[in-house]
């Protein structure tokens, strides 16, 4: 099912001994178009840091009261490797994190999760040190990154071909892959009290240093796209819709 993302903002984080905090926001990568991890700020409990959790140790998400229940205990949240999110995280501080909690590499891979496709397809941790013992130094830099925070993107104005049309507002997941299917766009003063939706596969660029998500439409075909609404579930039905009119096969073809 589909779900946007903003929904999850605030929601508790529960480990098996306890709550340790709520979710900020969210990493993604930019080149899989996938919710890497949470951000979580832990409050008082660890004097106001944030930590990552990263999708293979979710065992259940509350959608409708905003709770996030993780396999995991208290204490091995704390004990794990400190990462300053508000720096770019890079791919060896993620191996360190992701070596930590046994989980296995999500690089280099044909699946959008290591061997699989989804997080929670992945059982045992046996998959791990054959995937760690692949991975070069190369791949695991200080200086390669990938990761982005969907609270920096959200506001990033979107540039159509022939303009400006909005900014991003939130990000709709599948909440079992947890691939971003798209961006919600706010229109403003173009269309004002109206939104609309773009899938990663029509974005020719993003401009990181400008703050500006670049797409291959122009803005008259984004006003004539099938009209969203956020008071209904993204059906495949309405999907459908959506990439024929815009002559695109749907990435459920793939």
């Amino acid at each position: 099912m589909l779900r946007s993302i903003n929904k999850l903002n605030d929601s508790k984080i529960i480990a098996v001994d306890g709550e340790i905090g709520s979710v900020d926001y969210f990493f993604f990568d930019d080149e899989a178009w996938a919710i890497r991890y949470l951000v979580v700020n832990t409050g008082n409990w660890l004097t106001g840091r944030q930590v990552l959790i990263s999708h293979h140790s979710i065992s259940r998400v509350d959608w409708v009261e905003g709770g996030v229940y993780v396999s995991l205990t208290m204490k091995q949240v704390e004990q794990s490797p400190a990462i300053d999110v508000l720096k770019p995280i890079s791919r060896l501080q993620e191996a360190a994190f992701l070596n930590y909690y046994e989980h296995p590499y999500y690089w280099d891979s044909a699946d959008l999760w290591a061997t699989a496709a989804a997080p929670d397809l992945i059982h045992t941790a046996g998959a791990v040190q054959a995937d760690t013992a692949s991975i070069s130094e190369s791949t695991t830099s200080v200086n390669d990154t990938r990761l982005r925070s969907t609270e920096t993107v959200s506001g990033y104005p979107i540039a159509a071909l022939d303009g400006e049309l909005g900014h991003v507002e939130d990000f709709v997941v599948d909440d079992e892959s947890w691939a971003i299917r798209y961006l919600v766009v706010a229109t403003r003063n173009w269309w004002p009290g109206k939104k609309v939706i773009i899938a990663p596969q029509w974005i020719n660029s993003v401009n990181w240093r400008d703050t500006k998500v670049h797409v291959n439409l122009t803005r008259e075909a984004i006003k004539g796209s099938p009209e969203f609404s956020e008071a209904t579930l993204i059906s495949r039905e309405y999907e459908n819709q959506l990439y024929r009119y815009y002559g695109h096969p749907g990435y459920w073809q793939d």
